[in-house]
């Protein structure tokens, strides 16, 4: 394998599903979600309308659990004309309080990557979400000893990523990242001229997808197994 640039000084890590499992908890949530209103709609329509719902409240409740709670009780609302038992709702809130407490299923040659870059680079998480929630599961990982600094970004655009680099004080040159999703964790790092590795997810959320025509001429490599990287760097 080609190694990457030997500029790096950080190795940031998206946290989820890069680091543990999450999406396939928001999957389920979704289908227990979609079986409480089946009465009102099939599974494919509320499926569709929660993603609306979801995508239309980012800019107010931003990523993560609770913003994805409030998203299903309003879809609830509206998919049943405001007909929704309370029942209904108190279940939708249960859905969410045991997503928080899901336990943490780390990815498969995680640790064993950071154990082997620990010391030569400074390790960071570069993640989305709630911050309360990331923290709790940054804990409940034990994987806080490894990163120097946890950063909990309200998104992932090119802005985030360049004052994530200025409060770190270093060059975008100097800067690895390494995450499941394109849209996120890729594609605005390659833009302001830092390095990338792509690890898939089996399951990505529509809203971090991306269309063939988005990654043409973007230079960044993909892993299958997080383990690789070890050969890149």
């Amino acid at each position: 394998m080609h190694k990457i640039s030997e500029n790096i000084k950080v190795i940031a890590f998206d946290a989820d599903d890069t680091l543990w499992v999450n999406e396939t908890y928001f999957r389920n949530a979704e289908h227990e979600f979609a079986k409480l209103l089946s009465k009102y709609e099939t599974e494919n329509k509320i499926d569709q309308e929660l993603f609306k719902t979801e995508i239309k409240n980012l800019q107010h409740y931003g990523y993560g659990v609770k913003g994805f709670v409030l998203s299903m009780v309003e879809c609830a609302l509206e998919l049943s004309n405001y007909q929704v038992s309370q029942k209904t709702i108190e279940a939708i809130l249960d859905i969410g309080k045991r997503m928080l407490e899901e336990p943490i299923e780390l990815l498969n040659g995680v640790e064993e990557v950071l154990k082997s870059l620990q010391g030569k680079y400074k390790l960071i998480v570069a993640t989305k979400g709630d911050l309360l929630d990331q923290e709790r599961k940054l804990e409940k990982s034990n994987l806080l000893k490894y990163f120097h600094h946890i950063e909990v970004m309200s998104d992932k655009k090119e802005k985030d990523y360049l004052k994530l680099i200025k409060h770190l004080d270093i060059q975008p040159s100097e800067l690895l990242m390494i995450g499941n999703s394109l849209k996120s964790d890729v594609l605005p790092l390659v833009e302001i001229g830092a390095t990338a590795i792509h690890v898939p997810f089996h399951t990505t959320w529509a809203h971090e997808e991306v269309h063939e025509n988005e990654k043409s001429d973007v230079a960044y490599k993909t892993v299958s197994n997080i383990k690789d990287i070890i050969y890149l760097i």
